[in-house]
Parts: structure tokens; sequence; C-alpha cells
């Protein structure tokens, strides 16, 4: 085996915007390579067959589904962000909440001394903590 990398599935041509948006909101990441649908299909052209991204060091792949699906993202997989200050934890909830729900709104739970748990406004879920 290579390699193992979380893979993320977008409807409705927002992979670019998402990764884009990821990348803004976390210090050393970047997106490494997308390809793109030509003119001649299958999906639209310009959105995304294929690409790679990586949040601080974590690497990524996404595409933008061609295909309609009944099924979209679920916060049993999410996305787990640990902070180093309140300052960082803070903005980056208030940054993803912009459009998206909260499952468990940022707050002292007993197990760190911030944490918050939320779906973004493309659907992915993130749980965001700031240790003890």
């Amino acid at each position: 085996m290579k390699n193992v990398k979380p893979f993320l599935m977008f409807q409705g041509g927002v992979a670019e915007e998402a990764m884009n948006y990821y990348t803004s909101l976390i210090e050393d990441s970047e997106i490494t390579s997308i390809s793109r649908y030509g003119a001649d299909g299958p999906g639209k052209e310009g959105t995304v067959i294929q690409a790679e991204f990586s949040l601080k060091g974590q690497e990524f792949m996404c595409i933008d589904s061609h295909v309609d699906h009944e099924f979209d993202f679920t916060p049993s997989f999410s996305i787990y962000l640990t902070c180093e200050t309140e300052e960082e934890i803070d903005s980056l909830y208030e940054k993803m909440m912009q459009n998206g729900t909260a499952l468990m709104p940022l707050n002292n739970y007993g197990f760190s001394k911030k944490f918050g748990w939320l779906n973004d406004q493309f659907g992915v879920s993130w749980q965001l903590n700031l240790p003890e």
C-alpha cells in the first residue's frame, strides 16, 4: 500500500470553492493538483474531475460528482482539528459556522478546554478542539 487519504465527493460543482475555502482558513495548507472536466464532459465544463489538497500536511482528495446522488456527507466522518489558542478555535468556529450548522456549539464539555462540532456550508463535518 502506498498511502491513505480521505476522499471528499462534492455535488453541485463546489469542490474547488471548498478547497479554496479550507486552504484559506487553515495555515500551511494548499491545493496540490487539480484536473477539470472539458467541454466533452461527462461533468460540467470546469468542474473538478479529481483534485488533491493538504491541510496542515494532511492530504485529501476530492471530486465534483457529475452524477446526482441521494446521499451526501455524514457527521459520522469528520475532520478533527486540534487548535493551539482560544483565539484560533473561536475564529475557525465563527468562520466555519457562516452558512453552517452547529452539531455541538463551542463550549467546555469536560473533556477539553473548548470544543465545537459543526457541518460547514459544504456539508463537511468538523470537530474543533482546544485541549486543556
